[in-house]
């Protein structure tokens, strides 16, 4: 969390934009920070791109110029400053800035703020302020007829891809689960900025070394001198956390670095969610002239260790995070931007995202190279949440160019992100890129686009000097001790030799047709993707499509579908091998996030089995761009799929998992905790209408931070005939006589389970304004599903849930309805229900 204060004038330029066409007269109001599509569609001169087919209708905005201006009044005393810059901190991206018709500044990388001093063009009073974006496919068309061949950039959607020559968001040209919408407009703050004779700049609060007993750090900073003078950089704690230090300086006009240490004493740790508190420490590092303060930035800081272990071991080469000296098992998901136009995230919508997280017990999330380096919120909550940040920089996927304009252009996008989010408790390592390593061995690109020799070898030294010379260097520069490595995944999914060697994106399941037990086998050191996809649920796509569209073959739904070669033919063909078919568009939906939870439910389980040989599970995905099937938990409108759901319960931080290894059922207890738990672990084998076969209670200890089979026996052994299609082996954890965590584990597929009526009783209470469902079958209840038909906004605290027979479950509903409202809206389901319809 950065803030600017002190006698820095700042006059904020978001109100009293227009816009044009660049070839039209005609002014419209613009909104900033927005985009030439959000503004085009405020001012209803198109329709929502996100509904039916609409997309398809608008790819000529991308092909013209367009033009914002606004009137800015300027005071005096701004004037009166020794320096007036203009700010800007995303262009998004071939843009001309005008002060008054002069020109001050020119931008080619929506990734990087810019400033340019504009005093001498300002006058007291009104102003003009003019930006001109030229299209980004005219521009970049000339580089691609420069080349004269094409980079293998796979999910760019344009017959020709140019988005490999744009420092620019590479998913706004398209991804197997989003749309093309090539964006263009002031997409980040923009504003003026006066100073006074000096100005501390990068300033950079360093944790230099940390023990029980004190922190060592320092404060940099960078003073941008206007008048040479005397002056003093001081740190202060506005809680007392420390005594202040402050350094005299005497300085000449121009930059200068200034270093200046401190400690704390008595530190208490920042530590990933689950594992302790995230203590966040508030440092101010202020610039005064005598005692005037000239600025002032806080920043909030973290204390603790953290080391990315990616070593040759004795089973190949390990791949794991360790946070305060010890090794911690990641849980979480890819991120991706969260709106193809993303001056529409608000704050309440990154805020709700990492509620979801943390509630489903992610420690880490994954900042995917095809997206954006995110706002500084986004990290601030990362702080904030205790979940470690994966960030990867912006390439994804393709072979980029390697001329010294491009090298230049990221060499810039680099040092100002690295030195935007150094600071940050919650920022792990970073990535070069997303797949090209993995790409380059196993893609087949060199035959599949025809490259001779001579081009081939050109594109590989092009890749070494982008991810193996300019972005390490830049992190090595600007954030040295944190972990860098030039592409993800490090090994690739094919051999078994593949699952022995660091981070690994495993898509035997989905792209290879593989079933889900093969998560079991094909388990990696780290397991930085692997998913599968389903659709919105009804609510969701209600907003997006018609009635008459409720068909996966739609032209409507097929165009929300961009995973072309694969898509709706897996998900069918999976959905039909473990589930039986779906009487109606509504129970496909249901069916369809069934298949996906339960599939990467397998993976997950199995990746926290495997610790510590695995040490990391991160699935792909957890949002949405655009709403639309993909391999997302959370849809686009933010409600949970039935894979958030379940994610939150394999990444409780105990699980008892149950599997069949080498023919016998074995249970294990994966404990997260930094300390032994002495639980009693409850087992026992029943049929649907709840009768018990078998049962056993055993005393166990869960050793810290560590997997462990402690129960196992022969499925014989334990069925002795029983029909497996009715019976379930129910594992249950007790803690101190309290409810601690438990596991079904079904012998038979969902399509051959001789599901009965549940004979399901539901009971709608309020009490202190909370609304609460509570379930009781007489059978068990495979899949429960809660749907509330009236309130698109609705949440329930669990969903998709298995309950025993005899047994009952009270789920907490948050919705706008009233209790009278949701006992007539509320849908209740199981899986039975499906065929059915």
């Amino acid at each position: 969390m950065n803030t600017l204060s002190a006698q820095t004038q700042r006059i904020s330029l978001h109100n009293g934009w227009e816009f044009r066409r660049l070839d039209e007269q005609q002014w419209r109001p613009a909104t900033v920070p927005g985009t030439v599509h959000t503004d085009l569609l405020n001012n209803k001169l198109i329709p929502d791109p996100f509904f039916g087919t609409n997309e398809k209708g608008l790819q000529w905005l991308d092909k013209l110029d367009w033009e914002y201006r606004c009137q800015v009044a300027v005071p005096a005393s701004l004037l009166a400053q020794p320096g007036v810059e203009l700010v800007t901190e995303g262009l998004d991206t071939y843009a001309e800035v005008f002060v008054n018709d002069q020109p001050v500044m020119q931008t080619q990388n929506m990734f990087v703020a810019r400033k340019a001093s504009v005093k001498q063009f300002l006058k007291a009073g009104a102003n003009e302020i003019r930006i001109r974006f030229k299209s980004p496919t005219k521009t970049d068309m000339p580089k691609f007829l420069r080349d004269g061949f094409l980079y293998p950039a796979g999910n760019d959607q344009m017959d020709i891809p140019l988005s490999v020559y744009a420092r620019k968001a590479p998913y706004h040209y398209g991804w197997d689960w989003g749309p093309r919408l090539v964006t263009s407009g002031i997409w980040r703050p923009v504003y003026l900025q006066a100073t006074g004779h000096a100005l501390a700049e990068e300033i950079w609060v360093k944790q230099l070394q940390l023990n029980d007993k004190k922190a060592s750090m320092a404060a940099t900073a960078t003073v941008d001198v206007q008048q040479s003078g005397k002056y003093r950089l001081v740190v202060h704690s506005p809680e007392k956390a420390f005594k202040d230090q402050s350094i005299n300086l005497e300085l000449a006009a121009g930059k200068h670095p200034v270093n200046l240490p401190f400690e704390i004493g008595n530190p208490q740790r920042w530590w990933p969610s689950g594992l302790g508190a995230q203590k966040l420490y508030n440092v101010q590092v202020s610039l005064l002239e005598g005692r005037d303060t000239l600025s002032a930035q806080t920043q909030r800081i973290g204390l603790r260790t953290i080391e990315i272990v990616n070593k040759t071991d004795a089973q190949g080469e390990s791949f794991f995070v360790k946070v305060n000296g010890v090794p911690v098992f990641m849980k979480g998901a890819n991120y991706i931007p969260q709106d193809n136009f993303l001056p529409r995230v608000t704050d309440e919508r990154y805020r709700k995202l990492f509620s979801d997280m943390k509630t489903a017990n992610f420690n880490m999330v994954r900042v995917w190279g095809g997206g954006i380096y995110e706002n500084d919120l986004f990290y601030d909550l990362a702080d904030e949440n205790g979940i470690l940040v994966w960030q990867d920089f912006m390439f994804a996927c393709s072979l980029y160019p390697s001329d010294k304009d491009f090298l230049a252009q990221v060499q810039a996008e680099a040092d100002y992100n690295i030195k935007r989010l150094r600071t940050h408790a919650s920022l792990a390592l970073w990535c070069g890129n997303n797949e090209v390593g993995v790409a380059i061995k196993n893609w087949g690109w060199k035959e599949g686009y025809g490259y001779t020799d001579e081009n081939w070898k050109a594109l590989l030294a092009g890749y070494d000097k982008l991810f193996k010379d300019v972005l390490p260097a830049a992190v090595k520069a600007n954030d040295p001790e944190r972990f860098y490595f030039h592409s993800s995944p490090i090994s690739n999914w094919g051999t078994p030799q593949d699952f022995t060697k660091g981070d690994n994106h495993y898509w035997g399941v989905w792209h290879g047709m593989e079933w889900f037990d093969a998560y079991e086998t094909h388990i990696p050191r780290f397991m930085s993707e692997y998913g599968f996809q389903s659709f919105p649920d009804l609510h969701s796509v209600r907003r997006f499509a018609n009635e008459g569209d409720y068909n996966i073959n739609s032209f409507v739904m097929m165009s929300h579908q961009r995973s072309t070669t694969r898509g709706n033919a897996a998900i069918r063909t999976y959905m039909l091998h473990y589930y039986k078919e779906p009487a109606s568009f509504a129970s496909f939906l249901y069916v369809n996030h069934l298949l996906q939870a339960e599939g990467v439910r397998i993976g997950m389980e199995a990746h926290r089995r495997a610790m510590p040989y695995c040490m990391g599970t991160l699935y792909w995905q957890v949002n949405d761009c655009w709403p639309a099937a993909s391999w997302s938990g959370i849809d686009y409108y933010g409600r949970w799929k039935a894979l958030h759901y379940y994610a939150k319960k394999a990444f409780e931080p105990l699980l008892v998992s149950n599997t069949i290894e080498k023919g016998q059922l074995n249970t294990y207890i994966v404990s997260d905790l930094l300390k032994d738990e002495k639980l009693q672990l409850e087992a026992s084998l029943m049929d649907f209408d709840g009768k018990v076969l078998w049962r056993k209670t055993i005393p166990v200890t869960a050793k810290a931070n560590s997997s462990a089979v402690h129960y196992r026996i022969a499925p014989a052994e334990l069925l002795k005939g029983a029909d497996t299609s009715r019976v379930i082996f129910y594992t249950k954890l007790i803690k101190n006589g309290q409810f601690a965590g438990d596991n079904l584990f079904y012998f038979a597929k969902p399509k051959s389970l001789s599901l009965g009526d549940p004979g399901l009783q539901t009971e709608v209470n309020e009490k202190n304004g909370v609304i609460s469902v509570t379930l009781h079958p007489q059978r068990l209840a495979k899949n429960v599903f809660l749907f509330l038909d009236t309130d698109n906004t609705s949440h329930f605290s669990d969903n998709y849930f298995d309950i025993v027979p005899n047994e009952k479950k009270t789920v907490i509903l948050t919705t706008n309805k009233t209790l009278q409202q949701v006992r007539d809206g509320l849908k209740v389901q199981t899986l039975r229900d499906a065929d059915k319809q």
